[in-house]
């Protein structure tokens, strides 16, 4: 399968840069998967799991906020965060969910309401999909 350039940036550092097969993204718009190749594309991120393929085994990473933008000749995600599921602990995956419905409940407007509760059923979302990863992977 070929091959493409990489990186996965947060804002301390440089998390990951190579050459993969495929990385599955969480986009705000659903999951899409980047080829060697891909068209340009831009999309921001949800927080979630994004997996890197290539040499070994999948990594697979818990990410939140950002974008990824891919061209014919790469891929580069921009992550307010990036951490390996493998050092993500659960209790503080439960903080960002806490502080998360602080936020809706503090929400004075309607509309910011609605974006907090939009971002915190995504953080449940992605914390249920890192809990069944953690039960298949062992």
């Amino acid at each position: 399968m070929a091959t493409f350039p990489f990186e996965l940036v947060s804002p301390e550092r440089l998390v990951y840069s190579g050459a993969v097969t495929e990385v599955i993204v969480p986009g705000a718009e659903g999951e899409f998967g980047i080829l060697a190749g891909h068209a340009p594309f831009v999309s921001t991120l949800k927080p979630g799991v994004l997996t890197i393929k290539g040499d070994g085994g999948p990594k697979k990473l818990f990410v939140r906020g950002g974008f990824a933008e891919a061209n014919p000749a790469g891929l580069t995600v921009l992550a307010e965060t990036a951490i390996p599921l493998a050092e993500l602990k659960a209790e503080n995956l439960a903080q960002m969910i806490r502080d998360a419905q602080e936020d809706v409940e503090d929400a004075r407007d309607e509309s910011i309401r609605a974006s907090r509760q939009q971002f915190l059923e995504q953080l449940k979302s992605a914390a249920a999909a890192i809990e069944a990863d953690a039960r298949t992977s062992h």
